[in-house]
């Protein structure tokens, strides 16, 4: 049964557990919870956001997972976790400090649990997280607590600009990508650092 209207509002800054166990091969960062996965407890688990759809169509998991099955994702190499811990209707009403601290709380995430990759669901706030204005989809040239960047497309419904199948094919690049050694290392600022 969904959230009521009240149980959402309610979930107005809650935060979700991370998914997350050591050396994963992708953890997929979210922007924030929305009140519909913080209601829940299910990173998300939005009817409509397209993540757990794409993430099966990308080969990553052999089957479809449901919201309430994300503590599967370990058995799979995979983790969840969020660029801002605490749940709002809309991403837009995070501050851009809070998106950048986010970063930060990341770098020391990555560095204690070790992902190969991690995979930012949103170019706009991963501009913003690591200061990167013309950051595009895609691998980034940043580490971020020794693990690769990528940027994908946010699986949100309200991002119109992205398909299913597109989100799904940007997701399956990480493939190849999580299996091959990094040997990158970081320093300074938000965490992020160029390779060199």
């Amino acid at each position: 049964m969904p959230p009521t209207k009240a149980q959402l509002e309610a979930a107005r800054d809650a935060t979700i557990p991370d998914v997350i166990g050591p050396g994963l091969d992708v953890l997929f960062c979210g922007i924030n919870p929305g009140l519909y996965s913080a209601a829940t407890g299910h990173h998300f688990a939005r009817p409509g956001n397209r993540f757990w759809p794409a993430l099966h169509l990308s080969g990553l998991v052999p089957r479809r997972l449901a919201p309430h099955e994300q503590g599967l994702l370990p058995s799979y190499g995979l983790g969840i976790t969020n660029l801002v811990a605490r749940a709002t209707a809309r991403a837009e009403e995070l501050t851009p400090e809070e998106i950048r601290e986010g970063g930060v709380l990341l770098a020391d995430l990555v560095r204690e649990h070790g992902p190969r990759v991690v995979a930012v669901a949103g170019v706009s706030a991963y501009r913003v997280a690591f200061g990167r204005p013309r950051a595009a989809i895609g691998p980034q040239d940043d580490v971020v607590g020794g693990a690769a960047l990528w940027v994908l497309p946010n699986p949100s419904g309200l991002n119109a600009h992205w398909r299913l199948e597109a989100i799904a094919a940007e997701m399956a690049r990480l493939r190849p990508g999580a299996q091959e050694e990094t040997g990158l290392i970081t320093g300074g600022g938000n965490g992020a650092t160029s390779r060199s």
